[in-house]
């Protein structure tokens, strides 16, 4: 990898999509002091998507076994975005073979195998490899900006937070059964969304520390078994077949931050009719408050106390090339032109080759690392056993089996 770096992406689904775009635009991001990128190969199980999403993005060749990527010689770089199921083996595989490896969230489908991925990792890293966890709205300028003003003091210290990420995905009893609905409780809507919406309100409040009022509930009890493959919106043709759902359409919960003062109420759902990704934090501080909405990315609200009472309510910031992210950051990174989820995969993905080649030119923020994940994954524990005992308070760090 002395002279330039090829990656791979293993699924080639949605999300695996935004991964190959990502991979692909990365080195042309902040005046890039990056070695060139090679897109070698797409790996799926189902082979015709496999070769259309290599022929798409532009990679050389594509794979039907991960066990291909891993041996390869001329790939030093693998996203794995395929269920969480399917996590551990695979990322443990490819860091036996000596690639760096960016997984995304949540970390794996049980606490044992993120703890097991993480020690991978942690074994990995003495041998000079990179592996690291995707908590892709850390990316997004809005969020990045609001955190700022938390931590120079603009909002001060952390009240309280109100979250809600909001998904219609299954909102159908149409939508047919997969991987997705398969699980012990919390693995379902808290799992896909409430990841991310965890590490977003720990990013602005600091790390979860307690949680109680754990609820879940399971709003369609079965679903239509496809015949064939099918992918998230497609037209599915149907066996006549009915499984039951497993886990949860719908979480909430309450949890207290950092040192104990801050709380705040979290609630996801993927039945959420009329918002395909509704995801909307809102943190209140001792001087003010400030609101991000996935809908507007490129835009936040603030109030600030400091405006005086005459002015008081939030105004509309519209997000620019003085804010994170932004300058340099787009191809037209101008006020007001407007980005989305798209290019936080890309910051992301810029993130992690900073990381590979050592870069101290020009790096962004690090990503989150495994053990970042593996506490992703205690908080949604935590959660998932509140919701078992009728809304018990736990403490995060008395999770069963937690490290130190």
């Amino acid at each position: 990898m002395s002279d330039s770096i090829g990656v791979a992406v293993i699924g080639a689904g949605m999300a695996g999509k935004a991964h190959m775009a990502a991979w692909r635009n990365a080195p042309s991001l902040f005046g890039s002091t990056l070695p060139p990128v090679r897109l070698v190969s797409i790996g799926d199980v189902y082979e015709p998507l496999a070769a259309q999403a290599a022929r798409r993005f532009g990679y050389a060749r594509h794979d039907t076994d991960w066990r291909a990527i891993a041996a390869a010689d001329d790939i030093d770089v693998v996203s794995v975005v395929v269920a969480n199921t399917l996590h551990r083996e695979i990322v443990e595989g490819l860091l036996a073979a000596g690639k760096h490896v960016l997984c995304e969230k949540p970390l794996a489908a049980s606490l044992e195998d993120a703890r097991a991925m993480a020690a991978a990792a942690d074994a990995a890293a003495a041998r000079a490899q990179t592996a690291r966890v995707g908590f892709t709205y850390r990316r997004a300028p809005g969020l990045a900006a609001i955190g700022q003003l938390v931590e120079d003091s603009t909002l001060g210290r952390v009240l309280h937070v109100s979250g809600r990420y909001w998904t219609d995905y299954g909102s159908s009893p149409e939508v047919p059964f997969s991987w997705r609905f398969a699980g012990a409780p919390g693995t379902g809507a808290l799992a896909d969304v409430g990841s991310h919406l965890t590490y977003v309100a720990e990013f602005l409040a600091g790390e979860v520390r307690s949680v109680n009022g754990g609820l879940f509930t399971t709003t369609i009890t079965e679903r239509p078994v496809a015949a064939g493959h099918v992918l998230r919106g497609q037209q599915a043709q149907f066996t006549g077949e009915v499984a039951t759902v497993e886990n949860d359409d719908y979480a909430t919960f309450n949890a207290r931050f950092g040192g104990g003062t801050a709380v705040g109420s979290l609630e996801v759902s993927r039945v959420a009719a009329a918002h395909p990704n509704g995801l909307v934090i809102e943190v209140f501080c001792e001087n003010g408050a400030a609101r991000w909405d996935q809908e507007r990315p490129s835009e936040i609200g603030l109030a600030l106390r400091s405006d005086g009472s005459r002015l008081g309510g939030y105004r509309q910031v519209v997000l620019g090339p003085e804010h994170p992210y932004v300058a340099g950051g787009m191809a037209m990174d101008a006020p007001g032109v407007g980005w989305g989820q798209n290019q936080m995969f890309e910051y992301q993905a810029r993130a992690f080759l900073d990381e590979v080649t050592g870069n101290t030119t020009d790096p962004l923020p690090a990503n989150a690392t495994f053990d970042d994940g593996v506490h992703n994954m205690e908080v949604l524990d935590a959660v998932a056993r509140s919701a078992a005992s009728g809304g018990a308070s736990l403490d995060v760090r008395t999770t069963e089996g937690a490290n130190a």
